[in-house]
């Protein structure tokens, strides 16, 4: 019997081969795609706790002051998923009503949980507020005045954070940059000072700090020093101007995680270190106490934790009769990132893992878009019908923005530890879909 690990540079922790099948939580992959069917998505408990555990240490050794993690639940959230976070003692950022409602199911402390958002709705501020979230992470002057009345003359003021674009153009995909001075997202600089005086004007609001995120996929450190740098500056000057040094300073997530061999690794101590430096450097230079440190990590905390798994279930052949696509059983529906991003990924036959690469093939999903492509060029063995294809690294921003496109049942999650795997949402049934629809 062969006993082989995987590289966790891209695999989960867990991830092993043995007598050519692949292995995660202990649970043979196969065996889970028969019981369960595919498309299937699994997380490796031991990879997504390891990650916000790795978190929560690294800042507890660099930083001086306080610090806390959010876990940026946009990722992927669902109920077991967030109990995870509680448990981990992790906060939780929450971007609509539906996702505050999964964080309350949970048992999550409303005051751990922050609400973002560019364009949030009365309903979802009103349910904010009225549950006790810790800070409402405020994105516009007239998102403000909505919060100013909807809060006046309560007890206990709401917390707010000002999100803040810091007009630094991050080096990602521009569809996930998000602090250039153009974005969509964040007050511009100019409007900081005004947006702290509202809040200082307004008796059912307190300002906690400033916030900002430039985007995800980030590896280089520069980018973090520089946003750091923004925030505090912003923050001294309010403190000159108003007299109040702000208490908490959220310089976002968005660290990187390769997707590939030749990506660079997820290094989360670094960034800890790196990060905790460039603020205590900061408050030095403009004469700060540390202040609580909220960092906001989805991505590179569960994103290695998943794989998904597809069936083959045809081949083409061109004219000459070379294999031009593998076709499966999932795509772009469960998976957007290739069709939207240009994304690149790594796979492997789950139930033939050890078996030698053939020639490069491109793997086709089942919906109707030439676009719906999610390998290009994988390296995998000759593959037939029945054969099981994992990709690593779909714990983030997969199902999270799941679609049912030509009306197909969004897969099911499983969460594998210690030899066994629990189902942690369900597979979506046509029911599902139909029960939405009204007959003439």
């Amino acid at each position: 019997m062969t006993h082989l690990l995987l590289s966790s540079h891209i695999w989960p922790d867990t991830a092993t081969i043995i007598s050519g099948r692949l292995y995660v939580g202990g649970c043979d992959v196969t065996e889970l795609a028969a019981d369960h069917a595919t498309p299937l998505y699994l997380l490796d408990e031991a990879t997504l706790r390891g990650a916000m555990r790795a978190y929560r240490v690294a800042l507890a050794r660099y930083y001086p002051g306080p610090s806390r993690v959010h876990y940026a639940g946009k990722a992927l959230l669902n109920t077991a998923v967030a109990q995870i976070v509680a448990e981990e003692g992790l906060g939780l950022d929450v971007v609509s009503g539906a996702e505050l409602l999964v964080a309350r199911r949970a048992g999550m402390s409303m005051g751990q949980v922050h609400l973002h958002g560019n364009a949030k709705g009365e309903a979802e501020l009103r349910r904010a507020v009225e549950w006790g979230v810790g800070a409402i992470v405020v994105d516009s002057l007239d998102e403000l005045d909505r919060l100013a009345s909807l809060t006046h003359g309560m007890e206990r003021p709401q917390g707010v954070l000002l999100r803040v674009a810091p007009n630094i153009d991050a080096h990602t995909h521009a569809h996930i940059a998000t602090g250039g001075a153009t974005s969509k997202f964040g007050l511009p600089l100019e409007s900081v000072g005004a947006a702290a005086a509202r809040v200082f004007n307004a008796e059912g609001l307190r300002l906690l700090g400033l916030h900002a995120h430039i985007g995800s996929q980030i590896f280089e450190v520069d980018q973090i020093r520089a946003t750091v740098g923004v925030l505090t500056r912003e923050m001294a000057r309010l403190r000159d101007t108003f007299g109040v040094e702000l208490e908490e300073l959220s310089p976002g997530g968005g660290l990187g995680v390769p997707y590939t061999a030749d990506m660079p690794p997820t290094n989360i101590d670094a960034y800890a270190a790196t990060l905790s430096d460039a603020v205590r450097v900061a408050c030095v230079a403009y004469g700060l106490r540390p202040p609580l440190l909220t960092v906001e990590p989805g991505r590179s905390i569960v994103a290695r934790a998943g794989v998904a798994i597809y069936r083959v279930v045809a081949r083409k052949l061109g004219p000459d009769g070379a294999l031009l696509y593998l076709h499966v059983d999932g795509g772009m529906a469960d998976n957007i990132r290739p069709a939207l991003y240009g994304a690149r990924y790594t796979a492997l036959l789950a139930n033939r893992a050890d078996a030698a690469p053939g020639p490069p093939v491109d793997v086709a999903g089942r919906y109707c878009e030439s676009g719906d492509v999610l390998l290009h060029a994988a390296p995998l063995p000759s593959a037939v019908p029945g054969d099981m294809i994992a990709v690593a690294v779909a714990g983030a921003y997969t199902l999270s923005m799941a679609s049912t496109y030509n009306l197909v049942p969004r897969p099911a999650l499983l969460l594998a530890g210690g030899g066994a795997a629990r189902l942690i949402q369900r597979r979506e049934t046509e029911e599902d879909l139909l029960a939405r629809d009204s007959a003439l």
